[in-house]
């Protein structure tokens, strides 16, 4: 990887954090509705998981072009970790402060999107031992890790990270849903589909984890990538069941948004793929995976624009519509990761 390439893809996430951090502002400056308020702070909200995926990237890319020292083997993850928690304590700030139907559905996605840049952090630590996969790759199976791996023990504490997190999201979801309320249930829904992109990233985790320490085998290839599939599956039928429940405009925000998760989900299998088809084998159409965000990202952004179109005929639809583009910024920033993690893996 050339220099050049390796600027612009620490640059992807980055503008992408800029351009949901910028656009969230200026919704906020637009009007102090409900509405406003709540899709301002949702896209404040996932510059949360840009600057997280800026971490990965950059963990990465500096040991690709050697330029990857303790300093920013701490320093990268920490980064990541701190916009995460910083980022769940604003979300549980905003829905404590009372019952209001804005604040209660802000925050807990404030919440579940801090937890999802916890677990982004995560892959990023993970990330911190990547060039050791293709030692792993060239060792015999069932051989051992290659010298500098992480222990067995790590290993294992890095895997349970997203699985705690994706259990805490879902557990909170169920308070809500037992609440009853109409916010609670809005907030549920999409705190749901925030806690299984979480549970989607343990599979991103655990295939890092796994080849560094050479115990990624032939069994388990595709098993992740159908974990991945599933997660965004369920969150795709999810918001269409929401959508199809009922007349009310109050469907239509977590309907839409969780299909907008799902296309993130599916933006992460991209990930996992890439790293099943290329572990011990060669894949001609390696270079070809990354279009799968690209492809989230315009469904994303298309998407969008008819939500603008038709929020002069449905007011229900002015949150989903501006929450689909902080969502298609996201799934571009996985374009950039993606990216990296072929040309990391590439064999030429």
């Amino acid at each position: 990887m050339n220099r050049s390439i390796s600027i612009l893809f620490r640059a992807i996430p980055l503008v992408m954090g800029v351009v949901c951090l910028a656009f969230g502002l200026d919704i906020l400056s637009g009007s102090d509705n409900a509405g406003h308020f709540v899709a301002g702070h949702v896209n404040i909200a996932l510059t949360a998981i840009c600057i997280a995926l800026f971490t990965t990237a950059a963990t990465i890319i500096r040991q690709l072009i050697h330029r990857y020292g303790e300093v920013w083997e701490v320093a990268l993850p920490v980064l990541g970790y701190l916009v995460a928690f910083g980022t769940m304590v604003w979300g549980v700030t905003v829905f404590t402060r009372g019952d209001e139907p804005k604040l209660v559905v802000a925050g807990h996605v404030m919440l579940g999107i801090g937890l999802i840049a916890a677990c982004v952090s995560t892959v990023a630590t993970a990330s911190t031992k990547f060039v050791l996969i293709q030692q792993a790759a060239a060792r015999a199976p069932g051989s051992g890790p290659p010298d500098g791996a992480y222990s067995r023990t790590a290993g294992a504490v890095l895997v349970a990270v997203p699985v705690v997190l994706a259990a805490v999201g879902l557990v909170i979801s169920a308070t809500l849903y037992a609440h009853g309320g109409t916010p609670q249930l809005v907030a549920a829904h999409v705190l749901t589909g925030l806690s299984l992109i979480c549970a989607a990233l343990i599979a991103l985790v655990a295939s890092i984890v796994r080849q560094v320490r050479n115990e990624f085998g032939d069994a388990e290839r595709y098993r992740w990538t159908w974990w991945v599939v599933a997660m965004g599956t369920i969150n795709v039928v999810l918001g269409i069941g929401v959508l199809l429940a009922s007349d009310d405009p109050n469907r239509l925000a977590p309907g839409v948004v969780l299909i907008g998760l799902g296309l993130v989900c599916f933006s992460i299998l991209s990930k996992v793929l890439l790293l099943a088809l290329v572990w011990r084998q060669v894949f001609a159409l390696a270079n070809r995976i990354p279009l799968i965000p690209v492809g989230t990202a315009l469904a994303c952004l298309f998407t969008a624009a008819f939500l603008f179109e038709g929020t002069e005929r449905q007011a229900g639809l002015f949150v989903p519509a501006h929450v689909m583009v902080g969502l298609g910024a996201v799934c571009f920033t996985l374009f950039s990761i993606v990216s990296i993690l072929e040309a990391g893996t590439s064999k030429d």
